[in-house]
């Protein structure tokens, strides 16, 4: 018989975060920044504790140049080439502390990634980033690649349970990328039935990875800076995002201006079919797109929307009582919910 798992599992709209008294005057106080010692590289690291996604439309080297000034990490996407890298790094080199060389888990995506990480020394951080992490092959190509490269940060995932965000650790990560569905143009849930709600898969794979010294990245589920911190106080150490960095300046692909003259950009998964056509030359016999293709009002610079999102945090400290976001995992409280804002005008956000 199949097995059916009784409690309650939660999504970040099914809670709010309890108001507490603060002895903060003013959210300028907030310090957003967070210190960590990575578990197999030894390095140490400080700062804002978002990551751009390394889908191909967000992470993108445009993105890292602004999100690296502001204190944010940005997973690069693997579909950059040596030279284009390497020119990169000769013209920012200050943002490479703040980016992440992308890879898949196939011979070719390996061969690359070396060549990537030879030539350019000022990279420490490595995403192993596959659709499914649970396989014994995604599991043997950590553990090589934390045996060629020791000293780099190594980002694995994604998963959504603490089993295998454990495995991953013994294997060779240093911080496990936890989330299955949950992002805005993944339909990975719809074509499987696959999944874990994403608040209940953060509080499990953050408990079972910091057990045994390792980190954890929420990613995909964010819909407004209320739900990065609501992931930051469930024991997320970082939070990935994609969708609310999506319709920037920085983003990947061109801006087109529709019949009615408003603006927009594409979004879509790295599952889709736009970007099996993009990347792969079309979607293989054997398998199904996971992901789908929206149009995203143009918003500019990714500058302002940042601060924003920055402000929001701040703000969210302030009111549970915290000096900065490192103190949120101890010093917070969920409430449940059945709705947690007033839809009555349609902004969700």
């Amino acid at each position: 018989m199949p097995k059916i798992t009784e409690d309650i599992k939660l999504d970040f709209r099914d809670v709010l975060l309890c108001p507490k008294k603060s002895a903060l005057k003013s959210r300028a106080e907030v310090d957003l920044t967070a210190e960590y010692k990575f578990k197999h590289s030894g390095k140490n690291y400080k700062g804002v504790p978002i990551i751009a996604s390394n889908m191909d439309t967000i992470g993108t080297f445009e993105m890292a140049r602004v999100l690296s000034k502001l204190g944010l990490l940005t997973a690069i996407h693997k579909f950059y080439s040596l030279d284009e890298w390497e020119n990169f790094a000769n013209q920012y080199p200050d943002s490479l502390v703040r980016v992440t060389a992308t890879s898949g888990s196939s011979e070719e995506d390996y061969t690359k990634l070396c060549a990537i990480l030879d030539r350019i020394k000022e990279i420490h951080f490595i995403t192993l980033d596959v659709a499914n992490g649970y396989t014994s092959q995604f599991l043997e190509f950590v553990t090589k690649v934390r045996n060629s490269y020791p000293n780099h940060v190594i980002i694995a995932g994604n998963v959504a349970t603490p089993e295998i965000t454990e495995e991953l650790i013994h294997a060779g990560a240093d911080l496990v990328k936890v989330g299955i569905g949950p992002g805005s143009v993944c339909t990975t849930r719809i074509k499987t039935g696959v999944g874990y709600p994403q608040l209940s898969a953060v509080l499990e794979c953050a408990e079972a990875a910091h057990r045994v010294g390792g980190l954890i990245i929420s990613d995909g589920g964010c819909t407004c800076p209320g739900d990065i911190v609501k992931a930051l106080a469930a024991g997320a150490d970082f939070v990935m995002t994609g969708a609310m960095l999506a319709g920037h300046d920085e983003c990947g692909g061109e801006t087109v201006i529709k019949s009615d003259g408003s603006k927009v950009k594409l979004f879509y998964g790295m599952a889709s079919q736009t970007a099996m056509m993009k990347r792969y030359n079309g979607l293989a016999d054997y398998r199904c797109a996971e992901g789908k293709t929206v149009e995203v009002p143009y918003r500019g610079p990714v500058y302002n929307t940042v601060l924003d999102l920055l402000g929001g945090m701040r703000s969210a400290c302030t009111y549970v009582g915290c000096a900065g976001v490192a103190e949120l995992l101890e010093k917070t409280t969920f409430v449940r919910c059945q709705q947690q804002a007033n839809y009555v005008y349609g902004n969700k956000h």
